[in-house]
């Protein structure tokens, strides 16, 4: 672990401060007329993801922590808990899934998820940043609107709720971004 500046913390950073595990969400580095500049930080907890809002002064130091990364494939929701495989040991573990939060709707049978462990202790799930998923439900166009921000609704097969653009009709394979929930693409 190393220590670093409080003016240091960049959104991503995760650290250890009173005494729990943090991730900056946001950073402002602010400058007053007068007294020491500082930095504004959000901070989400990465145990009960509660937020934070913390000013950190230059002469203030936190303890930057690594945290570990390891492959699993997601096999199949159990209740609220999630079902996962370690791929090079073949151990299953289950997880709340309020550890994936909104993104746990685009889990699929079989997909690859990267957990991040501390302490070998799972904290967080993430998914590919971009998923296919196929169109079940798409309004009709109205006709007579402009085809330039005229995006419609959308239901995904798993119960999602998305813009599309209107060419998009029932049936269609499209890419959505997980953590966004937009549309991307169409798929090939």
């Amino acid at each position: 672990m190393a220590k670093i500046s409080g003016v240091e913390i960049r959104p991503g950073n995760n650290i250890e401060y009173d005494g729990g595990l943090w991730r900056a969400v946001k950073i402002q580095h602010t400058q007053p007329g007068k007294g020491g500049a500082y930095m504004q930080v959000e901070l989400k907890n990465l145990i009960d993801g509660r937020k934070n809002n913390v000013r950190f002064r230059s002469a203030e130091t936190v303890e930057r922590i690594r945290l570990d990364t390891k492959d699993f494939q997601y096999l199949y929701a159990e209740g609220d808990m999630l079902v996962f495989m370690d791929t090079e040991t073949y151990e299953q573990i289950s997880l709340p899934a309020d550890l994936v939060g909104d993104a746990a709707a685009f889990l699929q049978d079989g997909m690859m998820v990267m957990l991040e462990m501390y302490e070998e202790r799972p904290i967080s799930v993430q998914l590919p940043e971009q998923v296919e998923a196929t169109v079940v439900e798409a309004d009709a166009v109205v006709k007579g609107q402009t085809a330039s921000a005229s995006y419609k609704p959308a239901i995904l097969d798993n119960g999602v709720r998305v813009m599309v653009p209107p060419h998009i009709v029932t049936g269609t394979r499209i890419i959505v971004d997980v953590y966004e929930r937009e549309y991307v693409k169409r798929a090939d």
